[in-house]
């Protein structure tokens, strides 16, 4: 038996006795929060109260001083000691994440969602859309496990989405958010790598969260972010292999009012530096995230003529 499942087990008798240690552990243990918890308390929280079966969005104190079971102990001693030693991240830990007030399943096979796209998508894209009920066709390029896609069903009812990615791994988790969701009428997954399955479709939004990180910036990730899979993360070309592919196809599959949205983070100097002719619109985030830029069709006809 390991310290940590001793002291769990052994020492340690309620939930807020387990939450408070296990909130200093993570604190000693210098973790990184970066897939949807900003602190060692709420990543201790979440990880503690869905292992209890309880709502992990907030404290509660109706059970602070209730007395665990030993089964309870045991089954979270076991979590606690995987992300202090593995360092694997919560959700993958609970194989649940929030994205745009709803959950989804996530497991290692696809990247935990954590992009400034939810506070978009659920604002319907405005200003930048002057008319949300227009938009019937959305493309989710490089979907990853659905999460962009099965939001922006939610936000535009009425619309059609489809939900690419060169990943089957990554395609069979998108399938089990969709039908969690019952989404399977409007969300559809298509394997592609890129826009190589598409031919004749039109979208009124493109939305695209690609892999973006570059080979030095990869070095520097923490621990956590090796759990995730490294091809959804790293790109060639300081990361911006893949984002001058669907700069270079997207008026192809744009209707003539249609808007497109990629994710670059940290390599938006990058994007600005690389191509510093063409007008990026970078979105300001209320709730946080940075790296997103808009272009519309005209734009990207723009972009596509100036390689040829």
């Amino acid at each position: 038996m390991s310290a940590i499942q001793h002291t769990i087990i052994n020492e340690l008798n309620t939930l807020r006795d387990v939450l408070r240690w296990t909130t200093s552990q993570f604190n000693a243990a210098e973790l990184f929060y970066g897939h949807g918890n900003a602190d060692a308390f709420n990543d201790a929280l979440q990880l503690i109260l869905h292992s209890l079966h309880l709502p992990a969005n907030e404290f509660p104190e109706l059970f602070a001083d209730a007395r665990l079971t030993l089964a309870e102990k045991q089954g979270i001693a076991t979590l606690v000691e995987r992300r202090i030693t593995a360092r694997v991240p919560v959700p993958y830990l609970t194989h649940e994440a929030w994205f745009a007030g709803m959950p989804f399943y996530v497991d290692e096979r696809v990247l935990i969602p954590r992009s400034p796209f939810a506070e978009l998508i659920q604002d319907q894209f405005m200003p930048w859309l002057t008319d949300p009920d227009s938009v019937m066709n959305i493309l989710d390029l490089c979907t990853g496990g659905g999460c962009i896609a099965i939001a922006c069903a939610e936000a535009f009812p009425e619309a059609h989405v489809d939900a690419i990615d060169i990943s089957t791994d990554a395609l069979t988790v998108a399938n089990i958010n969709i039908k969690k969701h019952d989404l399977m009428d409007q969300v559809h997954t298509i394997q592609s790598d890129l826009w190589s399955a598409l031919s004749h479709q039109k979208y009124d939004l493109i939305i695209s969260n690609p892999p973006y990180v570059g080979a030095d910036e990869m070095v520097s990730l923490p621990p956590e972010y090796r759990h995730e899979p490294i091809s959804a993360l790293e790109a060639d070309d300081n990361g911006l292999a893949l984002v001058e592919q669907i700069l270079l196809h997207a008026a192809e599959f744009l209707t003539p009012e249609g808007l497109l949205f990629v994710e670059v983070g940290n390599s938006d100097f990058a994007v600005m530096e690389k191509w510093p002719d063409i007008e990026f619109l970078w979105p300001d985030f209320e709730e946080g995230g940075h790296g997103v830029f808009l272009l519309s069709h005209d734009q990207c006809v723009a972009f596509a003529q100036g390689y040829k």
